[in-house]
């Protein structure tokens, strides 16, 4: 059973192509978060019968602030998809009417493929009477008109293969040696650390918040101690089990410790997290330039107002790598 938090911006549904701006955060009969599951889960391939890969076909919306959706501008830029899929950004503030393509936020770009005022309507063109969240990032094919994928572990997973022929980038994320191990890896930390920190701030009461809490910073002690003597998660090279556990530990010290309640300790207080995290983002540019603070931290203290209904933007921290 999935109650409904009625107050405050978070996804937002279309419920029979009509915008439902009251249900928020869904969460189970235990107060706990319940992530729903993303609605669009095509690939992109010279097999597909519709989603063939082909320069500037697809198109990239994105919010800065969201980890998901950071994880596909990552990929994006490091397999130098960047003059092969187009993007637009959002608006940080997530309200009544979810995400919007309003420009008055530095760095929202407004909707230049289809000139709408919110990202729902994104979904709309996809179907007229379509039922799902609204969600980024959302991956549209520009030749049908058609969402290809809004789930981000698969979009980067596109990335990485399906556009191999445009570009010389011969960086692979997912190798085939290395896949059992990334698998392995991205099973212990998404769910106890990625959405860890949204059933932390999310929780609807004392004990599903400790329940979060305690496996979050297990997980994190555990992770703590697998970097030990290493610079990345698996083998001696950047994967797509970095780029899936680094956008969540970029927003940690600035917005899950303070407004999600996540306040064991801060990643700067793990020494090898803390060495992890900062050596991946001033080693690869395609991390540091796709990452924004200001979207970040005005998201998160902005939009949940069910967590901070005056919306104060907290200044700190001073430092962030």
């Amino acid at each position: 059973t999935l109650k409904v938090i009625k107050k405050g911006g978070f996804l937002g549904h279309l419920i029979k192509g009509n915008w439902e701006d009251d249900e928020v955060a869904t969460s189970n009969a235990s107060g706990e978060f319940d992530r729903e599951k993303s609605s669009f889960r095509e690939i992109i391939s010279k097999d597909h019968p519709s989603f063939k890969p082909e320069k500037d076909r697809y198109h990239l919306y994105v919010s800065y602030a969201c980890p998901w959706a950071h994880r596909t501008l990552i990929t994006r830029k490091l397999k130098n998809l960047e003059d092969i899929i187009t993007v637009n950004v959002v608006h940080p503030d997530m309200l009544e009417n979810s995400w919007t393509f309003n420009t008055s936020f530095p760095g929202a770009t407004g909707d230049q493929v289809h000139k709408k005022n919110y990202l729902y309507e994104i979904y709309q063109m996809h179907k007229s009477d379509v039922t799902s969240k609204v969600t980024v990032p959302v991956l549209w094919d520009k030749k049908i008109h058609q969402i290809v994928n809004n789930e981000s572990a698969e979009i980067i997973r596109i990335f990485n293969s399906a556009f191999n022929e445009f570009t010389d980038e011969s960086l692979d994320l997912y190798p085939k040696e290395l896949q059992s191990e990334i698998d392995t890896i991205n099973k212990k930390t998404y769910e106890p650390i990625n959405n860890g920190v949204y059933k932390t701030g999310f929780a609807k009461n004392q004990s599903a918040y400790e329940k979060a809490f305690d496996e979050l910073f297990s997980a994190l002690d555990s992770m703590d101690t697998h970097l030990e003597g290493k610079e990345f998660l698996v083998g001696k090279r950047l994967t797509e089990a970095d780029i899936r556990l680094i956008t969540t530990f970029l927003r940690f010290d600035a917005v899950y410790y303070t407004h999600f309640k996540c306040n064991a300790k801060r990643i700067s207080d793990y020494k090898n997290l803390s060495r992890y995290t900062e050596n991946l983002y001033n080693k690869f540019s395609e991390i540091k330039e796709t990452t924004h603070f200001d979207h970040i931290k005005r998201h998160y203290y902005y939009s949940h107002d069910f967590i901070n209904p005056h919306r104060i933007i907290a200044k700190g921290p001073e430092t962030l790598f």
